[in-house]
């Protein structure tokens, strides 16, 4: 068996990835999901839009929550439409380091807040945690990831409960809560006065997400009260469930702290690329691919973190396959099935987006979609983002769909400037 018919044989392979079935299933999980039916895509309706303009000159306060770090600043924009960043300071998140109370958690947020409250009287807060988006654009905390250390706090109304801590010294301000991925959709707001039919968000780091603009004639599982209007859908991309999986998939899936959950994102995401590209190698040393310094090579490899991967893609072997005990063969195998997995990845989030992109505007559309993507993941994995956006380019090309990529710095705190601006 040559690398090629390991690669066939265990899935890993792009090219027998049919785009067309998988984007059609995209879809059928989308409206699924929308419509409160059972579905692999959440569809979380985020209540906020991207259909006003941003207030020149107008201040807003920005919280970003997300990992170990709490970043606020004062945020304005210019006629362009490009962010000025003033007074930023970051804290270490409340809980991130040692366990806090509900209370404790609250008064944190609101003693970093306090130095920035008599600057705007709106509040933008990307919140980077699963949470339920109520309707008056306040967010219930579901559960912690990252590490998070702040029971109490799971069920709680987060904006609700910082309006709480902060006392008198919130009266008049308003609160708009959203997620990172909406934000992301509406940093891309930030990235010009080029005018776009729609717009969406795309994350693809540790994890994977993706939101868009829906029409709310479109989410049959809520009442609206706008039918006319439009607002973000958080996909929750990450859940879909239709992927042709591998052996190899499945492995790292059920050794996972969550078997049956995300299983896209255990496909793509820069938290598991590197575990799929480890155990690839290993099996295909346990089939013979490898000669016998191969084979002991790779058993010695217990993990790969992402700069040894990128090291497999190097092709003059000066990474971490330098060895002279390696052959060339050997050398040429390794990269290849690194090669082929992040090929995989990238084929998996063009799918995504041209789904996404294809629910907005359908067949066609005059003007084109903006597809703001952010995540270290899609911009440092070798070779990620250049396969990624070529066949992006193939799917949507045949169907006569503009699109524009972009990418704004710190869109988090972009988004939540626009989100508390314009809602």
């Amino acid at each position: 068996m040559d690398t090629r018919q390991f690669l066939d044989k265990y899935n890993l392979l792009a090219n027998k990835i049919d785009a067309d079935r998988l984007i059609a299933e995209f879809l059928s999980e989308m409206k699924a999901g929308l419509a409160g039916r059972d579905s692999s895509l959440a569809m979380i309706p985020a209540y906020v839009t991207a259909d006003r303009n941003i207030p020149v000159d107008e201040p807003v306060i920005v919280i970003d929550a997300g990992g170990t770090n709490l970043r606020v600043a004062c945020i304005t924009f210019d006629m362009d439409n490009r962010a000025v960043i003033k007074d930023y300071e970051r804290y270490p998140m409340p809980g991130a380091v040692e366990e806090v109370s509900a209370t404790e958690f609250f008064n944190q947020l609101a003693h970093h807040l306090g130095p920035m409250l008599g600057k705007s009287k709106k509040i933008g807060f990307c919140f980077s945690y699963p949470a339920e988006i109520s309707p008056e654009l306040d967010g219930r905390l579901l559960r912690w990831t990252k590490e998070m250390k702040a029971p109490e706090v799971i069920g709680r109304f987060i904006g609700r409960g910082l309006m709480a801590a902060l006392g008198p010294a919130g009266e008049g301000k308003s609160i708009v809560l959203l997620n990172d991925t909406v934000a992301t959709l509406l940093a891309g707001k930030a990235a010009g006065k080029k005018r776009y039919g729609s717009h969406v968000g795309f994350i693809l780091g540790t994890g994977t997400n993706i939101a868009y603009m829906e029409k709310n004639k479109n989410i049959l599982k809520i009442i609206v009260s706008d039918a006319s209007g439009s607002q973000a859908i958080n996909v929750e991309s990450g859940g879909f469930s239709k992927a042709p999986r591998s052996d190899i998939d499945n492995m790292i899936d059920q050794a996972s702290e969550n078997p049956g959950i995300n299983q896209f994102e255990k496909m793509i995401s820069g938290r598991y690329l590197p575990e799929i590209v480890l155990r690839a190698l290993k099996k295909g040393a346990e089939e013979g691919l490898l000669d016998t310094a191969g084979r002991h090579w790779i058993d010695r490899q217990e993990s790969l973190d992402h700069e040894q991967m990128d090291a497999l893609f190097n092709t003059g072997g000066s990474g971490i396959t330098k060895s002279t005990d390696l052959s060339k063969v050997d050398r040429d195998c390794i990269q290849t099935i690194a090669n082929a997995v992040i090929d995989r990845a990238a084929k998996l989030a063009a799918i995504n987006m041209a789904a996404t992109v294809i629910k907005v505007v359908g067949e066609s559309s005059d003007l084109p979609v903006c597809i703001n993507i952010d995540g270290s993941t899609y911009y440092k994995a070798a070779g990620l983002r250049e396969n990624a956006e070529r066949y992006l380019k193939m799917i949507l090309r045949d169907r006569n769909i503009q699109y524009d990529l972009v990418h704004v710095e710190r869109a988090p705190m972009i988004g939540a400037a626009i989100a508390g601006l314009v809602n």
